[in-house]
């Protein structure tokens, strides 16, 4: 088990390149992570939820993600409630406090989840959450040392050394424990060394004499990592700024900037990693008290709360400067939950998302959406309307938007019209995520704001026109890469020497 110092600490990358390492290695490996806070989920195959991180972890084994990797998501709703997801379906809507006193009762269905993991895998690589020191959490802990006592697994500790005190917060963190869950780390791992390795080599010896547990690495910064899903939106302010120095590094041209503004409730941004990683493309985030600059387009992705979005929205002073710069002709997209704001009116009429309301939206989509209930959870393939470039994703979103007749669909998807496009073409939403993945359909879409430049035989032929056909294959080889920089940086042997049965605790 893969536990760290604090959250972000990068836990879930290391996870997926271990799980990368040991696969070319030969093994079967499945990865599985307890409990998961992220708003930034995939769907399964069997139509549940899971962490966005379990399914890139997943795919780093080279299987499909399966619910049973994420039994537990929580995915939040404001700052002291969170809609609860278990093995993949929603089940509830709780407060932080409420929720401490029910993970006793998820515990069986945790450990359920593992036994089946378990049952099909030479070895399971379990990551926790947040900080293994997180004392005051303890008591029915299912996400760190309460399942590695459960099942008692050995914990592998992961500290920052780019945030700053990862002697002490390592050193700390036995220091805290109880003496039982402190026994349970065996070795250490300290993340993302920029610089001069043999310059902390004090450090590690320090933490191994005064910790008693091996160390097994000390990993240095890989810049291909920013090619990799962010799982919460601080990871992606911070691969949107390296992205947006490599690309500024590589001199492509010409920039056409897709402006994001950052919304509290923001879900699913991995849909911007396709525009990330493309020659010539600029993606802006906008943060709160940030007026929004020029743009060729703005680009309202997932939310995982569509109401308090849509009114912060307003709150920010962003609406009038979206429907401003509609006026004067410049495009405009939204992604489920941003394309749910983009229409005449959201209707919460069950109080799914809060007190039962009908808010009006941007009106830039003659469209009415009404939440509910049921969350649709599906995949998708099919083609852009106009054009026919293939597309692929899936939906995953609370509600139902009715498209009048008449209007121009974006996409037909699985058979059917999904989204639509305004009369002039420069307005349009969609339901799917992941519309972007599919390079021709990226570059189609490009094309109507950006003109010939992003056309197939248009300047982006000169400045990347070699990129993979999906942005899959950017991710693919980048794990390729992680994996080989943990081979060569980690004693990846002296961790597998540390892997045991599970004895499950009565």
């Amino acid at each position: 088990m893969v536990q760290g110092t604090g959250s972000s600490v990068g836990k879930s990358t290391l996870v997926a390149g271990l799980a990368r390492a040991l696969t070319r290695r030969g093994l079967r490996v499945l990865p599985f992570k307890p409990q998961n806070m992220s708003n930034n989920a995939a769907v399964t195959l069997d139509g549940g939820e899971i962490g966005r991180a379990q399914a890139l972890q997943a795919r780093a084994c080279g299987v499909p993600p399966m619910a049973d990797m994420n039994p537990v998501l929580l995915k939040p709703q404001g700052e002291t409630g969170a809609q609860l997801v278990v093995c993949g379906q929603r089940v509830d809507t709780v407060e932080a406090r409420h929720y401490q006193t029910r993970k006793e009762q998820l515990m069986p269905q945790v450990l359920q989840s593992f036994k089946n993991l378990a049952a099909r895998a030479d070895i399971v690589l379990v990551e926790g959450a947040g900080s293994a020191s997180e004392v005051n959490l303890r008591r029915h802990d299912i996400a760190n040392m309460g399942f590695a006592r459960a099942v008692c697994a050995p914990v592998v500790l992961v500290g920052d050394i780019d945030r700053g005190g990862v002697i002490a917060s390592l050193v700390g963190t036995q220091v805290v424990l109880q003496p039982e869950d402190a026994e349970r780390i065996k070795g250490f791992v300290v993340n993302r060394m920029r610089g001069d390795p043999t310059l902390f080599a004090d450090g590690m010896h320090f933490v191994a004499q005064k910790t008693g547990w091996q160390a097994l690495g000390l990993v240095p910064h890989l810049p291909e990592v920013h090619d990799l899903p962010a799982e919460d939106a601080a990871d992606l302010m911070d691969t949107l700024r390296a992205r947006g120095l490599r690309s500024s590094a590589g001199g492509a041209t010409p920039r056409l900037r897709v402006v994001v503004p950052v919304l509290p409730m923001i879900a699913n941004f991995d849909d911007l990693d396709p525009l990330c990683a493309e020659p010539g493309v600029e993606v802006i985030p906008v943060l709160e008290g940030e007026p929004l600059p020029e743009a060729d387009v703005i680009l309202l992705p997932g939310s995982k709360a569509t109401l308090a979005d849509l009114a912060c929205l307003r709150t920010r002073g962003w609406a009038g400067q979206i429907l401003e710069h509609a006026q004067k002709g410049g495009a405009v997209m939204g992604i489920c939950g941003g394309y749910q704001m983009l229409g005449h009116s959201v209707a919460d009429p069950h109080g799914t998302e809060g007190a039962p309301c009908t808010e009006p939206g941007l009106g830039l989509l003659p469209i009415h959406t009404i939440l509910g209930h049921d969350k649709r959870l599906e995949y998708g393939t099919g083609f852009l309307a106009d054009g026919g470039q293939s597309v692929a994703g899936y939906e995953m979103h609370l509600g139902q938007t009715d498209n009048p007749d008449g209007l121009a669909p974006l996409l037909w998807l699985n058979g059917q019209a999904e989204g639509c496009v305004s009369d002039n073409g420069l307005v349009w939403g969609t339901y799917l995520h992941g519309v972007f993945t599919h390079r021709a359909a990226r570059l189609a879409l490009l094309e109507r704001v950006g003109g010939a430049a992003f056309a197939p035989t248009g300047l982006w032929a000169q400045a990347g026109g070699d990129l993979p056909a999906t942005h899959d294959g950017t991710v693919e080889a980048a794990l390729d890469h992680l994996a080989k920089h943990l081979e060569h940086h980690m004693d990846v042997d002296a961790l597998l020497a540390l892997a045991s049965l599970p004895v499950y605790a009565t």
